[in-house]
């Protein structure tokens, strides 16, 4: 948690106000509403999307911010736990951080509408102060995560998942939220100039390093994060596995798919199947190429002037394929 404050540090102000003005946009006239959003509020984890969109801002904008980027900051976290409120129902999940989730607590149908409330009350913040701009980052975004979520269920069934199509996936589901968040900071300063796209791109490859890192966690030895082959149980296709299955003879590429179609829950198999990813190479080959995005990352913050927020970014490019969990 110590590299989390070090990185919010050049932003502490802008974050306690961005809460405080969080928490009076999601007061409604619906006693139920307010008692769900009062609960995910005070459940937040540690916020890095809303620190994105303030680093940006203020890397690019000689350390100030607008009120823009206060709206962009609260679009982003409005969306994101939309998305999240919608995950936890569409994996039927009981616990999120923790903490139990809304469908645990208040069932389906509750939660989707609040996910439906906090997709809409994102976009009307934006279309309250006429910033389409804001509204067409985000709304690609949220088109983009649910493409990503529906092709990786399609692919998932088949089992036929290639680098390529990994890649497509992880940057829609994943990586798309971080760009629009770095692109959302961007825009709030620099509106229709050509640092909204290069700061997409920045986000977009934190997004992908920060998948990979999640992919390793699945072959980890300490239980950090989520058990160990959590992915091969739910059928999962990541980086290291499907590294190793183009490189396998096909007598053990049929062994590792016949594996994970049909013996994905005996834990001896699981942990034979992880055995022979690590033995062939398949977590070296993540590591390289998370790598090589976290350089990509860093090469796109090389032409800004040093400064506090520049060096908080790059911790945060650093944290991403740092962190224990």
């Amino acid at each position: 948690m110590k590299v989390v404050e070090e990185i919010k540090q050049p932003i502490d102000f802008e974050m306690e106000l961005f809460e405080q003005k969080f928490r009076l946009s999601m007061s409604t006239n619906v006693a139920l509403l307010n008692r769900i959003t009062h609960y995910l509020v005070n459940r937040k984890g540690k916020q890095m999307r809303p620190m994105f969109v303030f680093l940006v801002a203020k890397m690019l904008n000689n350390g100030e911010v607008s009120e823009r980027t206060y709206r962009g900051a609260s679009v982003i976290e409005l969306i994101h736990t939309a998305t999240l409120v919608h995950d936890d129902v569409v994996d039927d999940s009981n616990r999120r951080r923790g903490f139990f989730s809304i469908n645990a607590l208040w069932k389906n149908k509750i939660a989707v509408l609040v996910g439906d409330y906090l997709l809409s009350k994102g976009m009307i913040v934006c279309i309250d102060n006429n910033d389409f701009d804001l509204l067409k980052i985000i709304s690609v975004a949220v088109r983009e995560m649910s493409e990503g979520e529906l092709l990786q269920i399609e692919k998932a069934r088949l089992l036929d998942i290639d680098e390529e199509v990994y890649y497509d996936i992880i940057r829609k589901k994943t990586a798309t939220l971080i760009a629009a968040c770095c692109s959302l900071g961007a825009a709030s300063v620099k509106p229709n100039s050509d640092e909204v796209e290069r700061m997409r791109k920045f986000g977009e490859l934190i997004g992908l390093a920060f998948q990979i890192k999640d992919d390793l966690f699945d072959y980890g030895e300490e239980r950090i994060g989520k058990p160990t082959g959590i992915d091969i149980k739910e059928q999962k296709m990541t980086l290291p596995l499907i590294h190793v299955l183009s490189t396998v003879s096909k007598k053990e590429h049929d062994w590792l798919i016949n594996s994970i179609k049909n013996h994905n829950r005996n834990p001896r198999r699981v942990k034979e199947v992880i055995n022979l990813v690590k033995e062939r190479g398949g977590l070296d080959y993540a590591v390289a190429k998370m790598k090589e995005f976290q350089e990509q990352a860093l090469q796109l913050l090389q032409k800004y002037p040093d400064s506090d927020h520049k060096r908080s970014l790059e911790l945060m490019v650093n944290y991403v394929i740092d962190r224990k969990k």
